[in-house]
């Protein structure tokens, strides 16, 4: 995997707008929020147009992406918000331009299919943090987590909350992310390859039993075959999420790998990033997650 260059003050980040509509006002506070970290920002003005629910028809969000990864003058990548509409911008990409050209590219929620698809079909690594409109309103952690990722000052995540599902340690490259949008990548050419990996997964506003179908689903398209461990975030209102740990338990229970829940990231009030694509080491024992 090829790790994109650290960022330092100064350096451009720009704003693309893959998945739906997005508040202006938020995004404006995202933006100064951006710019107190040090950073310039860029915002294209294609990505204020509108189609229905997206933020612009299919070619014209996904030209923003090619565009933002070509042009030499952007050193980073953050979408403006999740929602929907990644996944109908894949078959648009250039992906030959996004390998030539690995950059920190940061998103979450919808943006997991543009993550683990620049993962798969380019070898970059990719940023699973938060995009702009949620930095509007961030948490001190969540802004603390995000600056340290992009300049490369992050090394290992504490998981103070955490809850032993399953002891153990492992050693696996990180890759995951929302769990409604992974399911919708199946049985697709962007169906992920989880062999050898430790999992993250998040989401919000599902409740259990549809928790349940979707990993179900995933476990018998053998997604779950070679994994090396699994950690979860936050499940946002999440109707009977007191039900989730023990779902998780019987799902993974025949692969016999550590499962650590409590994880700071996703949509929850901290939203730390996640460096995926690499390897991490995971330990129960002390709760912790590190970067190898």
């Amino acid at each position: 995997m090829k790790r994109p260059a650290l960022l330092k003050s100064g350096d451009r980040l720009g704003v693309c707008a893959p998945s739906a509509r997005f508040d202006t006002d938020k995004l404006n506070l995202g933006i100064q929020a951006l710019e107190n970290l040090g950073f310039k920002v860029k915002v294209p003005e294609e990505i204020f147009q509108k189609k229905r629910y997206l933020a612009g028809d299919d070619g014209l969000r996904a030209g923003v992406v090619n565009q933002l990864f070509s042009d030499p003058d952007i050193d980073g990548i953050i979408c403006a918000r999740g929602g929907f509409g990644a996944l109908r911008i894949l078959e648009h990409l250039n992906w030959t331009v996004i390998k030539k050209n690995p950059k920190p590219f940061v998103g979450f929620s919808d943006s997991t299919a543009l993550l683990l698809s620049i993962i798969s079909e380019t070898g970059n690594l990719v940023i699973h943090g938060p995009n702009v409109v949620s930095l509007a309103h961030a948490s001190k952690k969540t802004i603390d987590s995000f600056y340290t990722t992009l300049t490369g000052s992050f090394d290992k995540i504490k998981v103070t909350d955490g809850k032993i599902i399953r002891p153990g340690k492992c050693t696996g490259v990180l890759k995951g992310g929302n769990i409604a949008t992974i399911t919708h990548l199946l049985s697709t050419r962007y169906q992920p390859d989880f062999k050898n990996s430790i999992l993250f997964l998040e989401d919000i506003g599902e409740p259990a039993y549809k928790i349940d179908r979707m990993l179900t689903q995933m476990k018998m398209a053998g997604l779950f075959k070679e994994i090396r461990g699994v950690i979860t975030g936050s499940f946002e209102k999440c109707e009977n999420d007191e039900y989730i740990e023990e779902i998780l338990f019987e799902i993974f229970e025949k692969n016999n790998i550590p499962i650590l829940s409590g994880l700071d990231s996703g949509h929850g009030t901290v939203n730390l990033s996640l460096y995926m694509g690499c390897k991490i080491e995971m330990d129960t024992k002390t709760s912790s997650i590190h970067w190898i």
